[in-house]
């Protein structure tokens, strides 16, 4: 797969800045009705805590380094 390419179905491109960093924001998933919804998130900020008290968990970095091209 290209590196510009989207991933295949049902998985979908995380839309960010270009400056985007784990440093800076968090991947976060929760599982809906047998599939998982995504969302990024400003790291340590109101809204992230928010997620995390329902039930959101962060992805780990090295779980999305697996998915590279």
């Amino acid at each position: 797969m290209a590196a510009d390419a989207d991933p295949p179905a049902p998985w979908f491109r995380i839309k960010a800045t270009d400056d985007a960093t784990t440093l800076w924001y968090a991947v976060m998933r929760r599982q809906e009705k047998g599939i998982f919804i995504g969302t990024l998130t400003l790291r340590h900020g109101d809204h992230h805590a928010l997620l995390l008290e329902r039930g959101w968990e962060e992805v780990d970095v090295d779980e999305m380094r697996q998915w590279q091209p």
